[in-house]
């Protein structure tokens, strides 16, 4: 049977027993039907119908993102030697190690014989057609202020830089130049993330936009199966494992002290010159309880304050987590470990002494609720004067659950890393000391 009758018999099955019979070739017969993409694709992974203009495929990690972006690139090419596609991911080194060279990338998909040529020094892809790709850094919005694109390939951008709202920038610029061709198109790949830009396109896209969404689990079948029940058994239907895992949109609580939009509009790439570090700890009460939440923060020469890791360790018996406190505070050589005393009193001095003698450590006492202990450094976030040097997912989510004058409702049972990050923070901020000496990040 000829390859094209082979093909049409194929496509022409349920997905499921298309599968089933693709599994039954040979190797020869694989490799050589192998880049046929609708045979192989489920049908989330291909283009809606319908007229939309962009495309939002928002799904768990290990979904198959990368490779339906690249292979709606790859189709759009080989259906126009005029199309001109702009490629735009977090940073350029992204965009090259995933969009274009990853194992799911524009290069490993196409067949041989129709490979484009990839020219790394002029940041262009050209298909022997003479379609092009053009690659783009959303980290540098007025790079996109100018060319024009039939199509666009936005990959995850959920982490494109918000800092000086950039990442809304740079797609604002794209949607500009997106005007050649009769059907300018764009397909943005991402997991989700409650970022402005996310928000926005699914408040404003209407009948323009077209969603699909998916689990980790959904592509089951291509990935290792000790993964899929390792990371499932580790995250189950926690905050995280909804966002990662499932692909859902974590809304904000209602009446939470912090609001992710909130939080990453004080993200930075990195902190500034710092005058003072401290490691906030809230001790666990059990080695088989709560997290020890271990939170590092700097205080800048302008007054304000960076979060500059979380540090926190799970299920961790008192001679572990006491290290991991020391362990931080000298990586960061912080000036004071402020760890609350409530749960244990002089114990926990004791053992973080026998973690390390000479921890410059400081006991607190917490005579009010979490939440009523966290107001005060949340209106410091309002007020512009926090900032995270990155992303702290577990802790950003507790800090999200935290709610004024309620019952917690973020990840766990207990937010360890928010109360240890508020602790950090009230010292830096909130309290008096004497002035220290200028450490350098």
């Amino acid at each position: 049977m000829e390859l094209s009758e082979q093909l049409t018999i194929l496509e022409a099955l349920p997905f499921p027993e298309r599968r089933r019979k693709l599994g039954t070739l040979n190797e020869k017969e694989r490799e050589e039907l192998g880049t046929h993409w609708k045979l192989w694709a489920r049908p989330a992974q291909l283009p809606p119908a319908g007229d939309w203009r962009t495309w939002l495929v928002m799904a768990g990690r290990g979904f198959g993102k990368t490779r339906a972006g690249a292979e709606w690139v790859r189709a759009a090419a080989d259906a126009d030697p005029g199309a001109r596609i702009a490629l735009v991911g977090a940073s350029l080194p992204e965009v090259r190690a995933v969009m274009v060279e990853g194992e799911s990338g524009l290069l490993p998909v196409c067949p041989l014989r129709h490979r484009p040529l990839y020219e790394p020094s002029l940041r262009r892809v050209i298909w022997p057609n003479g379609a092009q790709a053009q690659l783009y850094s959303a980290g540098e919005p007025e790079s996109l202020r100018g060319p024009q694109h039939s199509h666009a390939w936005c990959d995850e951008i959920a982490k494109w830089n918000n800092v000086s709202e950039r990442a809304t920038r740079a797609w604002d610029n794209l949607l500009f130049g997106l005007r050649l061709g009769e059907r300018p198109r764009l397909m943005a790949t991402t997991t989700p993330r409650a970022v402005p830009l996310l928000r926005r396109l699914l408040d404003e896209g209407g009948d323009d936009l077209a969603v699909t969404n998916g689990r980790t689990e959904d592509n089951a079948a291509n990935l290792p199966a000790r993964f899929v029940r390792d990371i499932r058994r580790q995250f189950g239907r926690s905050l995280l494992g909804r966002q990662e895992l499932d692909g859902e949109l974590l809304e904000d609580v209602e009446g939470a002290l912090w609001t992710r939009a909130l939080i990453e509009q004080c993200r930075e790439t990195e902190a500034p010159e710092l005058v003072r570090i401290v490691v906030g700890v809230d001790p666990p009460a059990s080695s088989g309880g709560d997290a020890c939440g271990i939170v590092v923060a700097g205080r800048a020469m302008d007054g304000s304050a960076h979060v500059l890791a979380d540090a926190s360790v799970e299920r961790a018996s008192p001679e572990r987590w006491a290290r991991a406190v020391a362990r931080a505070a000298g990586v960061w050589h912080a000036d004071k470990v402020v760890a609350e005393a409530n749960q244990g009193g002089a114990m926990v001095e004791s053992v973080l002494r026998a973690a390390e003698l000479a921890l410059p450590l400081k006991r607190v006492h917490a005579s009010r609720s979490k939440a009523a202990r966290a107001e005060p450094v949340a209106t410091l976030y309002e007020a512009g004067r926090v900032r995270h040097a990155g992303t702290f997912p577990v802790l950003e989510d507790e800090m999200c659950g935290l709610v004024a004058g309620g019952a917690y409702q973020g990840p766990g049972r207990s937010p360890d890393r928010a109360d240890a990050l508020v602790w950090a923070l009230a010292e830096l901020m909130l309290g008096h000391s004497t002035e220290p000496k200028i450490r350098m990040t």
